[in-house]
């Protein structure tokens, strides 16, 4: 099974496809894979910041996870020019924040276009070719999101328990074609998410009746780099989920991401509810000490 101008050494090198690779996250994810000596497909929007990437060795695409034709000519090129696809990272994806009864639908069916939508079509489009190969790794990058909640977080955290929905339903649906299926759960990382979805909160309800939550959780949002770790840390647990001969069916990874998983599994709601609002009363105060720290 191979492309145009495929060699056996080409055969011989693993191939990846990782969406969503223009910065933070999926740019680290890229090199790591780089770094382990296989084919990397950078996918983005935006291939103008994906130079670097590129001066790597890494083969960028021009891709929206909301076009299908996009989509669908990346993965043809992939198996043009290889032959194969031995990995689909899918990392494509935001947080769009605001109270549910502000968020507009069409917002709302973007965030699932772009976060679900978006991962399960792509899926669709590689599956072929690794049951024809009957090896192949899809890991769903989703979030410690899928575990717990947070006020004005509701459509980015219905998106995240429908990836993990979607990557266990599936596991067992490919497993007997030799495909393995992993979820990817991190907590906070550093990288441009907190602030584009702090602006999506405050434009949305930062003027109207949640506006004090909104303001709060902003805050929250843009502070949490401090205590975040770096992109790195996804990118390690990416390239064991590709590598090992028997992946974890999750990694959950990050700062604050195994305790909070844990804490829901035990928990009961009412007391989870009790922890998570004393997280969101005292992270503002939490956040201005650093400022004033950081200041000094």
């Amino acid at each position: 099974m191979s492309g145009p101008g495929v060699t056996l050494t080409d055969m011989t090198t693993k191939i990846a496809l990782v969406t969503g690779a223009s910065a933070g996250i999926g740019e680290a994810i890229a090199r790591a894979l780089l770094d382990e000596g296989w084919t990397v497909y950078a996918a983005a929007r935006r291939v103008d910041r994906m130079a670097g990437l590129a001066d790597r060795g890494a083969h960028v695409l021009s891709m929206d996870v909301t076009d299908d034709a996009s989509m669908t000519a990346g993965v043809q090129r992939i198996l043009d020019e290889c032959g194969r696809i031995d990995a689909l990272v899918n990392n494509a994806g935001y947080g769009s924040y605001g109270a549910l009864e502000e968020v507009p639908m069409d917002e709302a069916r973007r965030q699932f276009e772009v976060n679900v939508f978006g991962l399960a079509r792509l899926t669709q489009l590689v599956t072929p070719t690794m049951r024809a190969q009957h090896s192949g790794r899809i890991v769903n990058i989703s979030s410690m999101a899928a575990h717990i909640y947070e006020p004005l977080g509701s459509w980015y955290h219905a998106t995240k328990f429908a990836v993990n929905g979607l990557s266990d339903s599936l596991r067992l649906e490919l497993k007997p074609f030799g495909i393995d299926v992993v979820t990817v759960q991190p907590g906070g990382i550093k990288s441009e998410w907190a602030g584009i979805s702090a602006d999506s909160l405050e434009q949305r309800s930062g003027h109207g009746p949640y506006a004090t939550q909104a303001r709060t959780l902003a805050t929250m949002l843009r502070g949490s780099d401090a205590n975040s770790s770096e992109p790195e840390v996804v990118a390690r647990a990416v390239v064991a989920a590709c590598t090992a001969k028997r992946p974890r069916s999750k990694y959950t990874i990050g700062m604050g991401a195994k305790p909070l998983v844990a804490a829901r599994r035990v928990l009961p709601d009412r007391a989870m509810d009790a922890l998570l609002s004393a997280a969101f009363d005292q992270a503002p105060k939490l956040v201005e000490r650093r400022a004033k720290r950081d200041a000094s």
